[in-house]
């Protein structure tokens, strides 16, 4: 009787056997596979585009700070140019036809308005021409506007964010879903890829070859180091010579302290070092040809005078990127630094082992050379832009994806032993504190104090308490497998409330947007707008209405009718500017304390 099997069980068996064998024969992914893929894809998608793209939650927030807006405007006269230029010669990119006349047009179409960054009708000669050629493409796609501007550093992170996943499902199973998913939920992360700026796009090719370059080294196989030279090449393209500095650095100390100076001789493989000289010099050549002070403005000014002075005032203390770190990794920052002390500790120890010839007699590596590849990599940016004379968040981006990916390694060979108690509350407390500090956020925005109403700090310390008890409780119940899970929550929670709830009063308060609509209705026939503001506003004001500013300071005081936006505080020398002028008020905008004035022609 217990040989006889009852037909439905049979049939389930045989009809699981076949599924099986049709999965190998055809090659499909596993019903896991598709299951991770769906999350990451959906997780990250909502990482990176909620409240940005008018579809997902609005284009809540414009652009901020002096850099979008400018980089946005630079992308958006490039891409007329090069419209002009391609209507010119009535051409396309793709030649009508192989005729000798129609790839010569198609060149001078290729060629207008992408070799030399334009800013306001002038050369802007600070950095390569990636993000703008991107940003074109994305303008052309769907049109000019903030939004667009942001897709470039979007779509960067979301490969990197993909690259992680498929690199550490094939080298290091078992964590690939954490690390590709801490690494999108980060702050850094989040916060770099919904800016109109090159940070991201140095930083996510920079890693994706990175992570080539290991895989190289582990199999052998010459098709990993493609991955070297070719996103290599494009991160030169985003800031330059930074990119390959770095990455030889890195390459350099991880064989150095390994003895194998060999791999750095086999690293240097002819086809990849000719793949990166044709993406990487054309645009370097093209540029300086057309304009000779290039090498003198780019290389002198913006790469060594930035880093050895502050030029640029962006001087900052030593520990400055410490004190980034820690924020740039939340709500991961105590179990990266667990993490990285950690990986540290097993690279002294590979490394004691490797001096004792005895126990590794007869192979050729000596074990895990993971950890310390990303240890090396994740510090030695941080290190060395500690010494720069000038110092901006973006920097150390590139040392952000190996320690999330530290992290995940960290958790993933965790599982046996479990987390020590402490990590769990440590980590809970880094959740809540995420949580209490942004949901204050809205209050110093609106009242621009830093200690707010004892309503609100209740409020924000019971939703920071009760966001920390989910965390702590549900790893304490169900064990390391839902840390990730559990942890995105406090995240995702507080991007829906900041830019949900409050994505109109972050806009009102740090972008020229509202500003730029506002003169609009209040002025729509006045084209010319003078400012004396501070330079984020400038540049934003400037990009919302497609219009150079006018200063007076430098420019002097036009003669036509005019917009004149100024400081709120300014208000008193408006006799010394306009004497014998007429002009009267607009409004006020009182977020960002500016008063806006008609001034009429001179008589």
């Amino acid at each position: 009787m217990n040989d006889i099997q009852h037909p439905a069980v049979s049939g389930a068996r045989n009809g699981s056997a076949t599924m099986k064998r049709l999965q190998h024969y055809l090659k499909l992914p596993s019903i896991t596979t598709i299951r991770e893929f769906v999350i990451l894809f959906v997780v990250t998608v909502f990482l990176l585009l909620y409240g940005l793209v008018p579809v997902f939650g609005g284009d809540q927030l414009g652009l901020v700070g002096a850099d979008e807006p400018r980089y946005a405007q630079i992308a958006r006269e490039m891409l007329t140019a090069h419209s002009m230029a391609c209507h010119d010669v009535d051409a396309k990119m793709v030649p009508r036809s192989l005729r000798p006349e129609d790839i010569r047009n198609s060149f001078h179409c290729i060629a207008g308005g992408t070799v030399t960054p334009i800013l306001y009708g002038k050369p802007w000669l600070e950095k390569p021409a990636l993000y703008y050629w991107r940003a074109m493409s994305f303008f052309k796609e769907f049109g000019v506007s903030d939004w667009t501007a942001r897709l470039p550093s979007s779509s960067a992170t979301l490969a990197l964010v993909v690259l992680v996943f498929l690199h550490m499902r094939r080298f290091r199973p078992g964590g690939h879903l954490d690390a590709a998913l801490i690494t999108a939920s980060c702050v850094a992360i989040v916060s770099f890829a919904r800016g109109a700026s090159t940070d991201m796009q140095l930083a996510a090719p920079f890693c994706i070859g990175m992570l080539g370059w290991y895989a190289w080294y582990e199999t052998g196989k010459k098709f990993w180091l493609f991955d070297l030279y070719f996103f290599g090449a494009a991160a030169t393209l985003a800031k330059g010579p930074v990119a390959p500095f770095l990455a030889l650095s890195i390459i350099l100390l991880f064989v150095g302290l390994r003895r194998e100076w060999s791999v750095l001789r086999r690293t240097i493989w002819i086809p990849g070092v000719v793949l990166y000289l044709v993406m990487v010099l054309p645009w370097y050549i093209a540029v300086q040809k057309r304009n000779p002070t290039f090498y003198r403005l780019f290389f002198l000014e913006h790469n060594l005078e930035r880093f050895a002075t502050n030029r640029y005032q962006h001087h900052q203390p030593f520990w400055y990127y410490l004190a980034v770190l820690l924020i740039g990794l939340m709500p991961w920052t105590v179990m990266a630094i667990r993490a990285l002390v950690d990986s540290i500790e097993v690279s002294i120890a590979e490394w004691k082992v490797r001096h004792n010839p005895q126990r590794y007699l007869g192979h050729t590596r000596a074990g895990d050379a993971f950890p310390e590849f990303l240890v090396l990599w994740a510090l030695f940016p941080i290190v060395f832009f500690s010494f720069s004379g000038s110092k901006l968040p973006g920097y150390i981006l590139p040392s952000i994806p190996p320690l999330t990916i530290l992290t995940a390694d960290y958790l993933n060979r965790s599982r046996r032993q479990g987390l020590p108690q402490w990590l769990v509350w440590a980590h809970a407390a880094t959740c809540g504190l995420l949580v209490f500090v942004l949901a204050l956020a809205p209050q110093h925005m609106k009242y621009e104090t830093l200690v707010p109403s004892t309503q609100w700090l209740l409020i924000a310390g019971a939703t920071a308490l009760a966001f920390g008890a989910i965390v702590f409780l549900t790893i304490r119940r169900w064990g390391i497998p839902q840390v990730c899970n559990v942890t995105l929550l406090p995240v995702l929670a507080t991007l829906v409330f900041l830019l949900g709830f409050y994505g109109k009063e972050l806009d009102m308060n740090y972008s020229a947007r509202p500003l730029a609509r506002e003169i609009q209705q209040q002025a729509p026939d006045v084209k010319l707008v003078a400012t004396d503001i501070k330079r984020d506003m400038d540049y934003g004001l400037a990009f919302y209405r497609n219009e150079p500013m006018i200063h007076y300071s430098t420019d002097g005081v036009p003669s036509e009718e005019h917009i004149l936006v100024i400081r709120a505080n300014d208000a008193a020398d408006l006799d010394r500017w306009l004497a014998g002028r007429v002009y009267k008020p607009l409004f006020l905008y009182e977020s960002q304390g500016i008063e806006v004035y008609r001034v009429y022609a001179r008589p």
